[in-house]
């Protein structure tokens, strides 16, 4: 498992998830809709998924002494490896924008903790149904992604449009820290207890799908 991860990160990553995740400096944009900032992470996910499927990396894979379920296992490894970075990276811009002396982000929820939380079930959902799309057919790699989009941009949408008109989220969780701490720490918690269970899901199901096809 180690050595097919290490073959995810030195062969199969695309040179674009490096570039994605320096985009996290994204969110010292003033007013900008800070969830789009982890849909590239997920974008690059499908161009990994993609310059696979134009260098044929999966049939490559197959040929090798492994199960199915090994290489299903080690994207998914590289994905969460991938997303986790982003994340992690996206914190110390998230604590410099709460130190600008700007006002909070109108467009939608400020960068603080209860953006990460909801940031994570984002990126779980996209995972979820993008994975158990692409290993049902591993050259339609558009269709998944396109799948895995358009509930990735509905959550976003209303997931913003909720700090305008959900009375909690915009006076406790839409609030610059360290005003309500307590519940944006549960919120981050679930957060990352969905992640984990979406993928977990996830896995299963791809899994499934892989090990019936027919290469």
């Amino acid at each position: 498992m180690n050595k097919l991860l290490k073959k995810e990160l030195l062969l199969s990553m695309h040179p674009t998830a490096l570039l994605f995740l320096a985009l996290s400096a994204m969110l010292l944009i003033p007013n900008y809709p800070y969830y789009f900032v982890f849909f590239y992470t997920a974008l690059a996910v499908f161009f990994t998924c993609l310059n696979g499927r134009e260098n044929h990396d999966v049939f490559y894979t197959l040929t090798l002494p492994i199960a199915k379920r090994d290489i299903v296992r080690a994207r998914m490894a590289f994905v969460m490896l991938l997303e986790t970075a982003q994340c992690v990276l996206a914190v110390p811009f998230a604590a410099i924008r709460q130190m600008m002396p700007i006002p909070g982000n109108q467009v939608g929820m400020d960068a603080n903790i209860a953006l990460f939380g909801v940031a994570l079930v984002l990126l779980g959902v996209f995972n979820l149904v993008f994975f158990t799309a692409y290993y049902q057919d591993v050259t339609k790699v558009g269709t998944a992604f396109l799948l895995g989009t358009l509930v990735m941009v509905f959550l976003i949408l209303l997931a913003e449009a909720s700090v305008h008109v959900v009375p909690f989220i915009r006076n406790r969780l839409d609030t610059p820290e360290p005003y309500f701490l307590s519940q944006k720490f549960i919120l981050l918690a679930a957060g990352i207890l969905l992640y984990l269970l979406l993928n977990f899901i996830a896995c299963r199901i791809a899994i499934n799908s892989f090990e019936k096809q027919d290469l």
